[in-house]
C-alpha cells in the first residue's frame, strides 16, 4: 500500500479491499482475508473496535445466545467463559480476535462518502478525521466491504408534547445502569430485549419503571429444559419446516411463560422465526422481566399519545407520571447516508437481495452483517466475502 499527496487531501491506494466498520463484521472479514493472504484497510469512525458494544450498551448486557453461536471465524471463545458471556468478556474477545488476526483498524476515520469510479474501475472512499475538523483522506481500492452493521444509528421517534415533558429523555444507548434512577419513575419506551432488560435493571436499583408496549411481540424463555431456546430452534429446523418450528416454539413459550396477554403483551400472528427472517424483528428472550411484571414491579402500559409536563397520556386515555424517559426504540443502518450511486442497498440500508445472497453486489461491492441473523450471520457473510475477494485478488496478483 502506498500513499501520495493531493492538492485537497491525502490519497491512499489500498492494495486490497477497503472495509468500513471495525465491529464484529469488519473484524471478521478482515481476519478471514488476512488468513488468505489478502491485505485490507479497516476504517472506523470511533476510537476503538466494536464501539457499539464498548460505548453504547448497558453494563449488565450479556450475549443473548449461547457463546458457540456467537463465535467469529477461526477463534472460539475461551473455555472459561460462561455460556452467555458478559459485555466486558465479549469486548475482550473481540480485542483479542483483532490482535490474534493481525487486524489493525484505522480509527477516527468517519466515512462520509463512497462512490464507484466506473472509468477507473475503483472505489473512492472519503473519510473525515473524527477529531480534527477539515482533516480528510481519500482511500482508493478495487473492492469495498460495507460492514457498518444494522445498528449504526439510534432510532429516536418524535412524540407530541416531548418538549413539554420537562424531565430527561435519553436513548438506551446512553443508559449504563439504574443507579442514576434510584427511586424515580421511569417510562421505558420499547419492549424488545433492551427495553425488557433496562426495566429489569431499573427494578434492581429500586427505580419504578413503566414499559410502553405499543406493538405485539414474541417473548420466549431463554432456555427450555436447561437447553437454550435458540439451540432447540436450530435443531428442529434440521428436520421440520420453519412454520412448524414456529408453532412448536409458541406452544412451548405458552407452556413455560403462561398467557402473556393477561400481562398486556400480545403475540404477533406471524411466528418468531418468520418475523425475524422477513422483518428483522428479534424475539425477546426472557431473563427475569416477566416475573417482575407479574409482581407489579414493572408496569406495562400501551402506546403514548402525547407527553405533558411530568408524564404522558396513553393511547387508552390513561395518564402515567414519569420523572424520566428512556427510549429503547432500536437502531438502524446508516449506509444510505454515505454510499453513493449504488442501488445495492434499500433506503432502509439493507441489501435488496435477500439472505443468503445479499453479501455480494456489483463492481467489487460487498456487505457483511446485514443478514438479520446476529453474529452467526456475520460469520457466514465474512467467510463468503473473504473467499470471493481472495479468489479475485489471487487472479489479479498472479498476472503482475
Amino acid at each position: 500500500m502506498a500513499s501520495s499527496s493531493a492538492a485537497s487531501r491525502p490519497v491512499v491506494w489500498v492494495n486490497g479491499p477497503i472495509v468500513v466498520g471495525a465491529g464484529p463484521a469488519g473484524l471478521s472479514v478482515a481476519a478471514c482475508l488476512r488468513a488468505r493472504g489478502v491485505p485490507s484497510v479497516v476504517l472506523d469512525r470511533a476510537d476503538c473496535v466494536a464501539s457499539l458494544w464498548q460505548r453504547r450498551t448497558y453494563d449488565r448486557l450479556r450475549l443473548h445466545l449461547p457463546r458457540h453461536f456467537c463465535e467469529l471465524p477461526g477463534m472460539p471463545f475461551p473455555d472459561h467463559y460462561p455460556e452467555y458471556p458478559s459485555k466486558r468478556q465479549f469486548v475482550d474477545y473481540l480485542e483479542a480476535y483483532a490482535a490474534a488476526s493481525g487486524v489493525e483498524p484505522r480509527f477516527n476515520q468517519a466515512v462520509t462518502s463512497a462512490r464507484y469510479d466506473a472509468a477507473a474501475g475503483l472505489w473512492r472512499v472519503r473519510a473525515d478525521h473524527a477529531a480534527v475538523a477539515g482533516d480528510a483522506t481519500e482511500y482508493i481500492g478495487r473492492w469495498l466491504v460495507v460492514a457498518t452493521g444494522e445498528n449504526a444509528e439510534c432510532v429516536v421517534p418524535e412524540f407530541e408534547g416531548a418538549k413539554e415533558f420537562g424531565g430527561p429523555v435519553s436513548h438506551v444507548q446512553e443508559y449504563k445502569s439504574g443507579e442514576a434512577y434510584r427511586g424515580k419513575r421511569v417510562l421505558v419506551v420499547g419492549c424488545g430485549n433492551s427495553g425488557m432488560e433496562v426495566c429489569l435493571d431499573l427494578c434492581d436499583h429500586n427505580a419504578l419503571p413503566a414499559m410502553v408496549v405499543r406493538d405485539s411481540v414474541h417473548v420466549l424463555p431463554r432456555e427450555m429444559f436447561g437447553v437454550a431456546t435458540f439451540s432447540v430452534a436450530v435443531f428442529l429446523l434440521r428436520f421440520l419446516p420453519l412454520w412448524l418450528v414456529d408453532m412448536i416454539l409458541v406452544l412451548l413459550a405458552r407452556l413455560f411463560l403462561g398467557n402473556l396477554e393477561k400481562l398486556g403483551i400480545r403475540r404477533p400472528s406471524g411466528g418468531p422465526l418468520e418475523l425475524k427472517n422477513s422483518r428483522g424483528r428479534t424475539p425477546v428472550l426472557d431473563i427475569g422481566a416477566l416475573a417482575r411484571i407479574r409482581s407489579g414491579d414493572i408496569e406495562v402500559v400501551p402506546g403514548i399519545r402525547r407527553f405533558f409536563r411530568g408524564g404522558a397520556e396513553l393511547t387508552d386515555g390513561r395518564r402515567v407520571a414519569a420523572d424520566a424517559v428512556i427510549l429503547a426504540t432500536g437502531y438502524h443502518s446508516n449506509v444510505p447516508q454515505w454510499l453513493k450511486g449504488s442501488d445495492f442497498f434499500t433506503e432502509d440500508g439493507y441489501p435488496r437481495v435477500p439472505f443468503p445472497h445479499g453479501w455480494k453486489g456489483e463492481s467489487g461491492l460487498y456487505s457483511v452483517g446485514f443478514t438479520r441473523r446476529g453474529l452467526s450471520g456475520v460469520s457466514s457473510d465474512a467467510v463468503k466475502v473473504a473467499h470471493d475477494i481472495a479468489t479475485a485478488w489471487e487472479q489479479q496478483t498472479s498476472t503482475l
